[in-house]
């Protein structure tokens, strides 16, 4: 059998390995297995999400409220918004995907940073795009601003904080970057991980509703998968001025989100003191990393996320290390893929972190 052309260029997305996968393969037992390796909330959802996730079980032979009113009420309140600027998702990915087949083709462009959230290049090269990447792995928006110059792509995807790197951009430098951007080319603002970049410096913090008043040709999407604990409920959303949503719209299949997704993401929306707490965790644990990579003498982008990436010289290899973490049930993320001597750990709970710097420690030594 044939597939479409296209899919020959196109790399599987890898995505951070279960806990399921330890427990089978090497019989840890599930309480003891630790993942930091797809920046999950270590604090878990909300108890108040989880409650209401309980609460509409019980209508699970209904389809969801498409209209999807309560939610984006919440989200427009929460952002100060008009409700017609809101599209919600499976998750935010999904909404990248809408953006790549209302705006792209196979005669467009698309512009992203070397090393970059890995679906912005799937999504593209599934409808026949051609990639375009600066030279630098985080984000020069004077590189941005070149190649933006040289091909005139129909999207650019700034990532901010960067997945997998972790860097952020001040909100200036991206407002001044937008003032250069013509019109008709769309910008995609990937804020997954907004919520602690602005916890921990207001300089990178991005208000929504300044960029689509400022800009029509921007979107911004979020997502409740990281700080909001809820990963595995698949739900973001996107914010644009109601062209860009009424674009989207038209590629939204039915009842794309779940009953129990929308009413864990109107709980967690609502329950500011698990927020609070779980941003607080990542500032009081994030410059336990930094301080043992110094000691270490790794390398290491400066997070602004909930993940911090370390960086490798021979003879320390990426691949073996995760191996050998794996097998002692502590999963964390190999940026093999990305070309990168690397690895990504998510910023754990103190007891996790410990575990991670334990094990870690004994690798080191068995070098």
């Amino acid at each position: 059998m044939t597939f479409n052309a296209t899919l020959d260029s196109i790399k599987t997305y890898e995505a951070g390995l279960p806990i399921e996968l330890v427990v089978r393969e090497y019989g840890i037992s599930k309480d003891a297995v630790v993942k930091l390796a797809s920046n999950e909330n270590p604090l878990g959802a909300s108890k108040k999400a989880i409650e209401a996730i309980i609460k509409v079980a019980q209508d699970a032979h209904f389809y969801p409220d498409d209209s999807m009113y309560a939610l984006k009420e919440a989200l427009a309140k929460h952002f100060n918004v008009a409700k017609d600027t809101l599209i919600i998702g499976a998750g935010s990915d999904q909404i990248l995907e809408f953006c790549l087949h209302a705006k792209a083709n196979h005669t467009s462009k698309v512009l992203m940073a070397k090393t970059t959230f890995a679906m912005y290049e799937i999504y593209a090269k599934a409808i026949g795009a051609e990639i375009i990447r600066t030279p630098s792995p985080t984000h020069n928006l004077e590189e941005f601003l070149d190649a933006y110059s040289l091909h005139k792509p129909a999207i650019i995807f700034l990532c901010t904080p960067n997945n997998p790197l972790g860097e952020c951009l001040d909100a200036k430098e991206i407002f001044d970057f937008l003032r250069q951007i013509d019109s008709n080319c769309l910008v995609v603002i990937d804020g997954a991980y907004q919520e602690y970049a602005k916890a921990k410096d207001s300089n990178k913090a991005l208000d929504p509703k300044a960029l689509i008043h400022t800009f029509s040709n921007v979107i911004y999407t979020g997502t409740f998968s990281k700080v909001y604990g809820l990963g595995g409920m698949r739900i973001g959303y996107g914010i644009a001025n109601p062209t860009i949503i009424q674009a989207l719209a038209k590629l939204r299949p039915p009842f794309n989100v779940t009953t129990p997704s929308l009413a864990a993401a109107l709980a967690a929306l609502k329950d500011k003191a698990h927020l609070k707490k779980s941003i607080e965790n990542n500032l009081e644990q994030m410059p336990l990393f930094e301080n043992f990579a110094k000691e270490k003498g790794f390398k290491f982008t400066p997070s602004y996320a909930n993940f911090i990436a370390y960086y490798f010289n021979t003879p320390i290899n990426s691949t073996e290390i995760a191996e050998h973490l794996f097998k002692q049930g502590m999963i964390i993320r190999n940026l093999a893929s990305y070309g990168l001597n690397a690895i990504r750990i998510t910023i754990g709970t103190p007891k996790q972190n410990e575990k991670f710097f334990t094990l870690f420690n004994t690798y080191l030594k068995q070098k």
